[in-house]
This record gives structure tokens, C-alpha cells and sequence, in this order.
């Protein structure tokens, strides 16, 4: 199922776009496609221009170092800025930390004069810095990484934009977050939600879902920082319960036999066996298309019946 409203027409893809057709629509399956380590993250405001790799950005040598300490953590960093804003507003760096990982995840902001003010080890412990307040309100990063590539600016301009005017103060462009060619993509936090494929009504109805803790499950990459045959398993109990709440399903255990996975699942209150294993799919592009899209299908899904134990009677 898609939504409508799709920047830029069902199927046609852009000047200079490489990536199979269906892709940016809706089209194609984008579940279990979130960026897997991404568990903890930095948001640093920086109005740009970005150059493809963080690294090779012009920013201040403190904004350098900062990124530097987050991804040595096991951090993401990424910089933002507001829609159709270039002009930093203001003094110092606005910094926002989160950790998606935690039962309860969790965000907060902070304007600091240098990266000697942010304890980035608090936020791998999961602790709130000192420098920084926690945020009531979830944040939505929509790619527009330009310079990564140009399908991440063409369909994400315009949606940051109209997102902004709908829930303003809440959106922010972003420098890549994976999947390009899921483009235009929508990052909720601090769950760690992926969007792809969106158009600015499906933008529009999953960030007010999330403000209401839910998911919609079209267009719904996924949960960021887990493997994606785990994010896979997730989605086929959401899909089976009919259990949309955000912190409703989760991954107990899992184990890997070879290309097989094997998770237990909470989901409405029951405990689930859940076996995916990949497969490739064939774009309408075919042979034509340099690149290939793994997917996940299920094999078996069982709900798991709980053992009572009692002892024999004796004789």
C-alpha cells in the first residue's frame, strides 16, 4: 500500500537518478532497511554547505572534534539545520544528544561553548549530560545531503519544508542517515524511527502517528541500532497483532543459523517465534539496474505457548 501525495510522480525518477524505479514512490518494500548502529546520536547545527563525508566538511575545528568523539563512542553524529534556513542564530554550538537504545529513549539539547561541555560518555551510559535539558517534544530529521546525493535534496528539500510548516520547531534538515535510495527519508526521535520512500502526506501522517506513539507500517523502514532481519521479525508481529504502539513490539532474543534467523518477539502482551531469512528482489528495472534491494520474508511465525511446570505425583 502507498499514500499519496509522491514528490515528483509515481515512477519517474529524477535528472541524474541512478536508483531503480518504484523506489522513491513507495513502491518498492522498504521495511528492515534502518541504519543498524545507530543506537546513540549527536545533532549539531551547522547551516553548511556539506561536502558528501562529514569529515570532509568545512566546519570549526571544535565541531570537528566533537564528531570525532562521537563516532570513536560508537555515537552518530549528524548535522542539521532548519528548513530554508542558512544563518546560525546562535552563539556557541546548539548541540542534541539522544539514546534510542534505553527502554525508555530519550533526547535532550544544549547550547555549549566547546566539546570539553558535553560528556559524551554520559550518553553511552545512558545519563543526560549536564550541559543539556531533555526535550519533550520528538525531533524529525528529514535527509536533504545534497552533495551524498542529489535525491536526498530533490524529494527532501521540498518535504523538510512542508513538514516544517506543519510541525514547525520540531523539523530539521539533516546530513545522510543510509538509504539513499529510499529517498526522501524521515528519522523520528528519540526512537530511532526510519521512514523512506515518503511523500509529504505519508511525512505528514507518520509524524503525527509518532506524536501519538504509533507507527504506521507504510513506508516504515524500521527501528534504527538493531540488525535488519530483527527489525524484519519486528515488522511481521506489528503486521500480524495489528499492534501499532511505538515501545509495543520488541526483540527478546534471537539466534542466527546461517542465512536463517530465529527471534523471540513481545507483541500485544504475547511472546512470538518469529524465522526470516533474506531474499533478493527484483526490481522493474531489471538487469539494468546496477543495484540489487535484500529484502526479508517470513518463514514461520508462531505464538509461543508458556511452559507450567509441575512435578509428578508420586506413588
Amino acid at each position: 500500500m502507498s499514500t499519496g501525495g509522491v514528490v515528483g510522480g509515481a515512477d519517474m525518477p529524477g535528472k541524474g537518478c541512478t536508483h531503480p524505479p518504484g523506489c522513491h514512490t513507495g513502491a518498492l518494500p522498504v521495511h528492515a532497511s534502518a541504519t543498524v548502529g545507530a543506537r546513540f546520536w549527536l545533532l549539531i547545527e551547522h547551516p553548511g554547505p556539506w561536502a558528501s563525508h562529514l569529515e570532509d566538511c568545512n566546519l570549526p575545528a571544535d565541531v570537528h572534534t566533537l564528531i570525532k568523539r562521537a563516532t570513536r563512542l560508537g555515537i552518530r553524529p549528524q548535522l542539521i539545520r532548519r528548513p530554508g534556513r542558512r544563518n546560525l542564530v546562535e552563539t556557541g554550538i546548539h548541540v542534541m544528544v539522544a539514546d534510542s537504545a534505553s527502554a525508555e529513549p530519550w533526547i535532550a539539547e544544549g547550547v555549549i561553548a566547546g566539546p570539553d561541555d558535553l560528556n559524551l560518555d554520559s550518553v553511552v551510559a545512558g545519563v543526560v549530560p549536564e550541559s543539556c535539558i531533555l526535550v519533550s517534544e520528538p525531533v524529525f530529521l528529514v535527509c536533504t545531503h545534497a552533495k551524498r546525493n542529489a535525491c536526498c535534496a530533490r524529494i527532501g528539500l521540498p518535504l523538510a519544508r512542508s513538514l516544517a510548516k506543519t510541525l514547525p520547531d520540531t523539523v530539521w534538515e539533516t546530513s545522510h542517515v543510509g538509504g539513499d535510495r529510499y529517498a526522501a527519508n524521515l528519522v523520528c526521535l528519540p526512537h530511532g524511527l526510519y521512514y523512506g520512500s515518503m511523500s509529504q502526506a505519508a511525512a505528514i501522517a507518520a509524524a503525527n502517528a509518532y506524536r501519538s506513539g504509533e507507527v504506521i507500517l507504510d513506508r516504515f523502514r524500521g527501528r534504527a541500532g538493531i540488525p535488519e532481519p530483527l527489525q524484519a521479525a519486528e515488522h511481521f508481529i506489528r503486521i500480524h497483532t495489528g499492534d501499532l504502539s511505538v515501545g509495543g513490539v520488541a526483540v527478546e532474543s534471537s539466534r542466527l543459523d546461517g542465512a536463517v534467523t530465529e527471534a523471540f518477539v513481545r507483541g500485544s502482551g504475547a511472546r512470538f517465534r518469529v524465522v526470516v531469512e533474506p531474499m533478493t528482489l527484483t526490481t522493474p528495472c531489471g538487469t539494468a539496474c546496477a543495484d540489487t534491494i535484500t529484502t526479508y520474508r517470513l518463514v514461520t511465525l508462531d505464538r509461543v505457548t508458556p511452559v507450567r511446570y509441575a512435578t509428578s505425583a508420586l506413588t
